[in-house]
């Protein structure tokens, strides 16, 4: 198979490597660089679930080859927090209970900070026009819309330090993330 150099920032990091020609950003972020909070729904784009921001700008991770993401910024979820401190968007998820089995959580919060950075103040109509391309099938919606609100406000608090994970959650996740890959 033919490989072609890539060579990206990812969460403030360099990265130089050199992948497969049809590689997916999608599978570059998780299966080569270890991030997998961006997650791999339907691999048709229908779902948002791999939503990351390429050069600022939210786009679907799994349209996307990662030798076209050669020379770019690119930022996942693992990307938003500061440190141990939550991004406004992730504290609202939390503290309005708008998620439940968080598997579009990142996608959605990572397509809500690329509305809140074009429109930082949007109506209940423009929020949920600005997640359309995301689907959550738990939820019903309702709470995503009124974090990604609480966080425009800036009702979420802020940033704030995150919990920190049971004990033996890495080892699980990465357990789980093992267990998914193709």
């Amino acid at each position: 198979m033919s490989t072609v150099p890539v060579s990206l920032t990812v969460n403030g990091e360099r990265h130089e490597l050199d992948v497969e020609a049809r590689l997916l950003l999608v599978h570059l972020l998780r299966d080569r660089l270890g991030l997998t909070g961006t997650h791999v729904g339907c691999d048709t784009s229908n779902c948002g679930a791999c939503t990351v921001h390429v050069d600022g700008e939210a786009v679907k991770s799994c349209t996307v080859l990662a030798a076209q993401a050669d020379g770019t910024n690119v930022t996942t979820i693992e990307g938003l927090a500061d440190g141990d401190k939550l991004h406004p968007l992730q504290q609202a998820f939390w503290n309005d209970h708008a998620l439940q089995c968080g598997y579009c959580t990142p996608g959605m919060i990572m397509s809500a900070a690329d509305l809140l950075a074009r429109n930082p103040d949007p109506s209940e109509e423009e929020i949920r026009h600005g997640l359309e391309g995301n689907l959550c099938r738990c939820t019903g919606y309702h709470n995503i819309v009124k974090a990604v609100k609480s966080a425009a406000t800036g009702q979420s608090g802020g940033t704030v330090e995150a919990p920190a994970p049971p004990e033996g959650a890495r080892e699980t996740a990465e357990a789980v993330a093992e267990g998914m890959k193709p």
